[in-house]
């Protein structure tokens, strides 16, 4: 009489093929997780650099042309509220003056910080 030989899979090869599984899906989630990240920081940053352009563009329909000058401003965008604060500085021209708009959250961090140059 022949023999068969046992087809299937040993319980040490089944938890084999399982570790691999979960280290894969763990990756997965991980990488899922820095995604969902990264897009709340590129509509944070977007809206706050928005905030930063108004006011700059305010300043230059405005012919604003006043050293030193620092100011705070308030700014709501996409349902979010940014503080912000603006900077304005001699430079080595006399014609020209350095405009800074940094944007902080609600809570006071730092989301960026946009600089132009003003012309009499």
């Amino acid at each position: 009489m022949m023999r068969r030989p046992n087809t299937g899979f040993t319980l040490i090869e089944v938890m084999v093929a399982l570790a691999i599984v979960a280290v894969t899906l763990g990756a997965g989630i991980k990488a899922a997780g820095a995604l969902a990240d990264n897009s709340q920081r590129i509509v944070e940053v977007t809206a706050a650099q928005w905030c930063a352009e108004n006011q700059l563009t305010e300043l230059k329909l405005t012919r604003f042309f006043q050293v030193p000058t620092e100011f705070e401003f308030q700014c709501e965008q996409m349902g979010a509220l940014y503080k912000g604060k603006l900077v304005s500085k001699r430079t080595p021209n006399p014609n020209f003056l350095r405009a800074d708009a940094q944007v902080f959250t609600e809570a006071g961090q730092p989301v960026l910080t946009i600089s132009t140059v003003l012309g009499r």
